[in-house]
């Protein structure tokens, strides 16, 4: 009887330290777990991630950051000689919901001229994203890394104190 007692214990304790079944990455995903849709898929493909030249006159650069939560945002627009912004890139160290505004933010200034640019709100960024409100701060930043960059841009273009003396 005790042998009997020793195997089924046995068989137990071997079950309760086998490991566990493995489920897919995919359904393992923190942010497919807690973020919508939106926000998965611009932190899973984000569009226009990289660098433009911060010294190039049509280049503007916006550095923004929330010390609260520790993201930070580097958004750049590249404008052409009629005002519109024909490129933008971001690099943003933070969470899934910083990562998919400042996508979304460069998705959405190309092609718009530096005013509209302006208008770009983050209540429109987190709508879209259907952020909750826990992650508003995160739209708030890339509206603030858009301002930042279009005034890096327009303060680029007026003239330097030494050229307008020239002139």
């Amino acid at each position: 009887m005790a042998a009997a007692g020793a195997g089924r214990l046995r068989r137990a304790a071997s079950a309760l330290l086998l490991p566990a079944p493995r489920l897919p990455a995919r359904e393992l995903s923190a942010p497919a777990r807690l973020y919508h849709k939106k926000v998965v898929d611009h932190y899973e493909n984000p569009r226009n991630v990289g660098s433009l030249d911060k010294t190039s006159k049509n280049v503007g650069t916006g550095l923004v950051g929330a010390p609260a939560c520790g993201d930070v945002m580097k958004l750049q627009i590249q404008v052409d000689e009629k005002g519109k912004i024909v490129d933008a890139k971001f690099k943003t160290f933070g969470c899934g919901s910083a990562i998919a505004s400042s996508s979304l933010a460069t998705e959405w200034v190309k092609g718009k001229t530096v005013e509209e640019a302006l208008t770009i709100k983050n209540t429109d960024i987190a709508k879209e994203l259907c952020l909750p409100p826990v992650k508003l701060h995160c739209s708030m930043l890339a509206e603030d890394a858009i301002k930042a960059a279009l005034a890096d841009y327009k303060l680029k273009q007026e003239p330097k104190k030494g050229e307008a003396e020239k002139t």
